[in-house]
């Protein structure tokens, strides 16, 4: 278990979030959930990254799902995040890993896997350091974005 004092600075703007010492482990006030979660290094970016979204690039929380479950080939997956549009049709799929975690293929290949379920345009991968938007757009060759795209 992560404690705070040992987590990095990410490259986001600065969140406001709220963190306790708990009993077992350092915990995390989860802006979607509205429960302490384990302040794992993953929940760390995915806190960040939710934040991020929502003041920042206007994605309302309320259309935001964490640990999003989906069936690929008859096994439930979790995918970290998800983001709807108003006519809840998934537009957004993000795949965090912790800040040590180098994002690779085998990370936009995960994410393209649960794509296959949720068919969204923009895939969005972050270790909370680096962030890799791709558009999937079936018309056209997959593509990284300059940045992540406005809700």
């Amino acid at each position: 278990m992560s404690r705070l004092v040992d987590l990095p600075v990410l490259n986001f703007p600065r969140p406001t979030l709220i963190a306790r010492k708990g009993e077992k482990h350092d915990e995390i006030l989860c802006l979607i959930r509205k429960k302490w979660v384990a302040l794992e290094p993953e929940e760390w970016v995915r806190q960040h990254l939710i934040y991020h979204l929502s003041e920042d690039l206007g994605y309302p929380m309320g259309l935001m799902a964490v640990e999003h479950t989906l069936i690929l080939n008859d096994v439930a997956k979790r995918a970290d995040l998800v983001c709807f549009n108003q006519d809840r049709m998934p537009v957004l799929l993000a795949e965090c890993k912790a800040p040590s975690i180098s994002l690779s293929q085998k990370t936009l290949d995960q994410a393209a896997r649960y794509n296959l379920v949720l068919k969204v345009p923009t895939l969005l991968l972050t270790n909370g350091l680096s962030h890799y938007a791709v558009s999937t757009d079936p018309t056209k060759p997959i593509s990284v974005l300059a940045s992540i795209p406005e809700f």
